[in-house]
């Protein structure tokens, strides 16, 4: 939450967990941050958080690719999770724990495809609503 002379801003964990899931999707050899669970549940973010004043804790469910090297893909999202949620939201990420759910020996193209078009799309207008404040 911020203050400014204009009032509060809060930001709802579901728009971080979404900001988390679709940069976490950017990274080459993510198939996916749904479980089989999560879709028999109806919870398709694959994302848990906990948000303790401006500190975001972040646990991310993957699915990668087969012949990823786990601690390198791991690493990955986690760069690019903290960065993106970072940049996006103002608050700090202090863990981003990665669980590899399974690995994906065939790829549905089109719908990772279509999730790794929307994150960069909707990165790009975080990019530029951001430039536009500064």
């Amino acid at each position: 939450m911020e203050n400014n002379n204009f009032g509060q801003v809060k930001i709802s964990n579901d728009v971080i967990a979404t900001i988390a899931g679709l940069a976490a999707l950017e990274v080459e050899g993510v198939e996916t941050i749904t479980t089989f669970t999560d879709k028999l549940l109806k919870n398709n973010n694959g994302v848990k958080i906990q948000l303790e004043e401006e500190d975001v804790n972040l646990d991310i469910m993957v699915m990668i690719d087969y012949g990823i090297s786990i601690p390198d893909i791991a690493l990955k999202i986690q760069e690019n999770v903290k960065n993106t949620v970072e940049t996006m939201t103002g608050l700090k990420v202090s863990q981003v724990n990665i669980h590899i759910q399974g690995i994906s020996f065939k790829k549905e193209k089109t719908e990772l495809e279509e999730a790794k078009k929307e994150a960069k799309i909707a990165k790009k207008e975080a990019r530029k609503e951001e430039s536009k404040k500064n």
